[in-house]
């Protein structure tokens, strides 16, 4: 497979003058605008995230230490932040409540008629409060991670595809509620 290959053109004219000034004055200028993904709204005060583990309010077994665990990771990897599990160690500490998890058919192999796609939903109650004043930083009730994911057709193969699946969802749950929390959505 070929790198995909991006070509710019710039046409000469009286724009591009008036262009590159309003470029330099941007840069110049700190115009506030940053790539996403790498920027932080939090306070710049917090050097440790308590992280507890998420609390299950649904029927599905141990999906809390699989969403805990992945969340962890996430922030660990993306952030310069200390993490530990014990609230009282943290600056501000991140509680969680799952209070969903739906799963549904969405395509369907035409010859067998079973399902290839599953639309997988995560409903989740989160909050990062700072640990002394209780303010909070984040807090979102309805907290919606919503996914597409490919299911085999082969039925030996599709119960040991469970775990990997369910450690794909958290990874994948776990990197949108980071960038939300790190951008404040």
């Amino acid at each position: 497979m070929s790198p995909k290959k991006t070509s710019v053109v710039i046409f000469l004219c009286g724009l591009c003058t008036s262009a590159a000034s309003f470029t330099g004055a941007l840069v110049l200028g700190g115009c506030g605008y940053h790539v996403s993904g790498r920027a932080s709204r939090l306070p710049p005060s917090l050097n440790t995230i308590a992280v507890p583990a998420l609390d299950n309010r649904t029927s599905r077994y141990r999906l809390e230490q699989r969403l805990t665990s992945a969340l962890v990771h996430e922030l660990l990897a993306r952030t310069s932040y200390r993490v530990v599990a014990d609230p009282a160690a943290g600056d501000a500490v991140l509680r969680g409540e799952i209070t969903g998890l739906e799963s549904s058919a969405v395509v369907f192999d035409s010859v067998t008629g079973r399902a290839t796609t599953m639309l997988v939903t995560v409903r989740l109650k989160v909050r990062l409060e700072e640990r002394g004043s209780k303010n909070a930083l984040y807090q979102n009730d309805n907290f919606l991670f919503r996914e597409r994911y490919e299911v085999s057709t082969d039925v030996p193969s599709f119960f040991e595809e469970q775990d990997p699946a369910l450690d794909r969802l958290a990874r994948d749950f776990a990197a949108k509620l980071v960038a939300a929390l790190l951008e404040n959505f």
